[in-house]
């Protein structure tokens, strides 16, 4: 007895009947349409940690970035065939064509793109991400399927550059059937009914193929699954066979054992490796890009699991992700969203409400026509973010292994919804979470990102946004060229990119993603490359890109417990070579790059800001002193560095009023003016809030320019002014109102005196928190 099954891959309802279908058989062998170098791992089905959705993960073992994946939910008809053979002791198989030979296929096209000069582009679409759409088709589409035009029907083992298959079996029978939605017919003739006549649904599908061009991938396919199954008669005589519905009509083909071997003959052969991964249900989805998903793998979910009442179940599911989310649902709402879907299917002449009349219903009286309620329930249940599980001595690479490990010491759970997770470095737990996240990040494996507000900064908190993908399966498996443990790894990547950067902006970040992931192994080389890259480069304004990350790295390493005793030295050095270099990098300077010294210099004074030793900031104050008297220096920078050395207490106010009156004088233009004014109020207003005197003579300067001068100054005034936060422009506008209407420059409803006593008393606390000792010297507002 010989049987063959056409399914729908991911389809509850052929799922159901195939249980039904084997039961009644009772086959000694099932052969499941799949790659047959994964017939080692079909016996973890019935491990229980082996938990749906999951996906077999094939690669070439040489080659990780070629991959495939093959998903399985709980309700893939094939998932539910390989757990009952395994759980009846009856052999089960995969019989599609090996995926070794597709692998070679896309080795060998990835190659030939790289002769023509694209060796950057992936030949064969197996990219992490996209593996599923490069991977066994029917495992992943060919039969059945819920896509309703032929472009989402595309075949996904044929690869991005492979033709799509030039008819959507579903829409063709949907279309016969007087449905315009294929999914909606597939449900009312299968799903809702839970007995797909596989007889019937084998000769509509051979009348298709009778009318449709044949795919020259399907052919090759067919013909191995052919082979494989006269193999198996030769043994078996009770044979069950599981695939997409799509091939049942070749599987019953009348074609000679000669034709196929032809047609397989010649074929190279890859060294592959198969092992299972966690998949989630969105990725299942089509919308992800997945060809044969299932628009809702939720519901599906639902409608495999749920025997009775599976309307009513559903929405009070629905109401309860409403409720979480504070939205007042109550019993009421759910009976009339009951009575209402129900009402709907019957009017539309359907079994059984379907998706889109639960989704209306919910809309109506749930949401009560609230869209963003309704996209939270399509979020949570129609797609359903389910993250699957595998158990922790699946075959994987070392890489991989260790990761789970740590996962496991560290509580850090993977899971395919976006968490944020906050660390307190100063905790050993949170600093060594902090450490694993940032070695991920080095290869390649971004399951955490740093929230922009700081992470990575070196502080004692860092926050970071958590969300598992399952191509990291895929990343994982490329890294573990670089060493078995997380921590080897990444040293290897950090040590191979230091040697292969030339800027020297590079090398200075890997020092700080040294701290960041505590790499010390990987400090000697990156920081000889460190040397080797500032020793040939003469750009001041390089020397300068790389002391922020340097000054960061000096000062929080000891807040993550790093011995960073040599970089002091390169880091002094670098600030050496910036000072000795700037006097001749700042002549003759056009506006655009005033602009960025200004920028670099403002990131070296605040990294400098930031170290214990005082020598570096006093010779660099030392540098800026020096350059802000000489005529030749750019408007921008000498104002820029004019307001740096006042707020450094190297020129009193005195001697800032008496150069702020030479620029604002008849004899220097306008607009020279004004970029020494941008320059000088350049990171804030609250140098003009709180200082009248400077503030009283910008407003004369203003006020005595000329109709013609004051236009072509006003967009660089505009500029300066609208950088400042809205405060500190309404406090400025109160004080020249203010002294506009007294007379007095100090006038204005912001204006407050200094309470010095109140000053002195918080002195101590913010010596402890800065850990040294602040003197205070009492300043004439005069």
């Amino acid at each position: 007895m010989e049987r063959h099954y056409g399914v729908r891959h991911h389809g509850p309802g052929s799922a159901r009947a195939v249980l039904r279908a084997l039961d009644e058989q009772r086959p000694d062998l099932v052969l499941i349409e799949g790659p047959p170098e994964a017939d080692e791992l079909v016996g973890w089905a019935a491990d229980d940690g082996l938990v749906p959705p999951v996906a077999l993960l094939g690669y070439v073992t040489d080659s990780p970035g070629t991959a495939a994946y093959w998903p399985f939910a709980v309700f893939s008809p094939e998932w539910q065939a390989i757990r009952w053979a395994v759980t009846h002791d009856v052999p089960v198989r995969f019989f599609d064509l090996p995926w070794a030979y597709r692998a070679a296929d896309q080795l060998d096209q990835a190659g030939n793109a790289e002769q023509a000069g694209n060796g950057d582009q992936p030949g064969n679409g197996d990219q992490p991400g996209n593996g599923e759409q490069a991977g066994n088709g029917e495992q992943a589409g060919g039969g059945p399927r819920a896509e309703a035009n032929a472009e989402e029907a595309a075949e996904p083992d044929a690869g991005e550059d492979e033709p799509a298959r030039p008819v959507d079996p579903i829409g063709e029978l949907a279309a016969a059937a007087g449905y315009d939605d294929p999914e909606r017919w597939w449900e009312d003739v299968i799903e809702h009914r839970g007995m797909p006549a596989f007889e019937a649904i084998a000769e509509a599908m051979a009348a298709i193929r009778a009318e449709a061009p044949e795919d020259p991938e399907d052919l090759v396919r067919e013909a191995h699954m052919r082979t494989v199954l006269r193999a198996a008669r030769r043994t078996h005589k009770n044979i069950a066979v599981v695939c997409g519905a799509w091939h049942v009509p070749a599987l019953d083909a009348k074609i000679t054992a000669a034709a196929d071997a032809a047609l397989l003959k010649g074929r190279k052969k890859a060294k592959v490796t198969f092992t299972w991964v966690p998949w989630t249900y969105g990725r299942l989805a089509s919308w992800q890009g997945y060809g044969a998903g299932v628009r809702s793998p939720g519901w599906y979910d639902h409608l495999f699991a749920t025997t009775d009442r599976v309307i009513t179940r559903w929405l009070v599911r629905a109401a309860a992700v409403l409720r979480d989310d504070g939205v007042p649902v109550s019993s009421a709402h759910v009976i009339e969203a009951v009575r209402l879907a129900e009402a709907l299917a019957v009017l539309r002449g359907r079994p059984l409400a379907g998706l889109a009349e639960v989704t209306e219903a919910a809309r109506a009286v749930l949401c009560e026509g609230d869209e963003l309620r309704l996209d939270l329930i399509g979020r949570r249940l129609v797609v359903s973010e389910r993250l699957g599980e595998v158990p922790d001595d699946m075959p994987a690479v070392p890489l991989a292994r260790d990761l789970a490990a740590q996962q496991r010491t560290l509580r850090l759970k993977p899971s395919p919804l976006e968490a944020e997770l906050k660390l307190d470095l100063r905790r050993e737990t949170d600093l060594s979470r902090s450490r694993l996240l940032h070695r991920l990040r080095l290869l390649g494996v971004p399951w955490g990102e740093p929230d922009g507000g700081g992470g990575g900064k070196g502080t004692f908190r860092e926050t970071w946004n958590l969300r598992w993908q399952p191509e990291y399966a895929v990343a994982l498996v490329e890294a573990s060229g670089y060493g078995t443990t997380v921590l080897s790894a990444a040293t290897a990547r950090v040590v191979e990119r230091a040697r292969q950067s030339t800027a020297l902006a590079e090398v200075t970040a890997l020092v700080e993603v040294c701290l960041l992931a505590d790499l010390p192994d990987a400090y000697p080389p990156v920081l000889r490359a460190l040397d080797t890259r500032a020793a040939l480069d003469s750009d001041v304004t390089h020397l300068m890109a790389a002391i922020p990350a340097l000054a960061r790295t000096l000062r929080y390493g000891d807040v993550r417990g790093t011995d960073l005793g040599a970089l002091g030295t390169v880091s002094t050095g670098l600030l050496g070579r910036v000072c000795a270099g700037l006097p001749s990098a700042v002549l003759s300077l056009s506006d655009e790059a005033a602009e960025e010294v200004r920028d670099h210099a403002d990131a070296v004074h605040a990294a400098i800001g930031l170290l214990d030793d005082a020598g570096p900031r006093e010779r660099w104050l030392d540098t800026l002193a020096s350059l802000t008297g000489r005529d030749d220096l750019h408007g921008l920078l000498a104002g820029r560095w004019t307001r740096v050395l006042y707020e450094a207490d190297r020129l009193d106010r005195a001697e800032t009023r008496r150069r702020m009156g030479l620029v604002l004088t008849a004899g220097v233009t306008p607009a020279a003016a004004a970029r020494w004014i941008e320059g000088f109020l350049s990171g804030g207003g609250l140098l003009l809030v709180h200082d009248a005197a400077l503030l009283s003579l910008v407003d004369e300067w203003l006020a005595g320019i000329g109709g013609d001068a004051f236009t072509e100054a006003l967009p660089l005034l505009r500029r300066t002014f609208g950088s400042f936060a809205q405060p500190e422009r309404r406090a400025i506008g109160d004080r020249v109102a203010g002294a506009a209407s007294s007379g007095d420059p100090g006038a204005g409803g912001s204006a407050r005196g200094v309470d010095h006593e109140s000053a002195r008393l918080a002195l101590p606390t913010l010596g402890a928190l800065l850990g040294r000792e602040i003197g205070y010297e009492m300043r004439s507002t005069a």
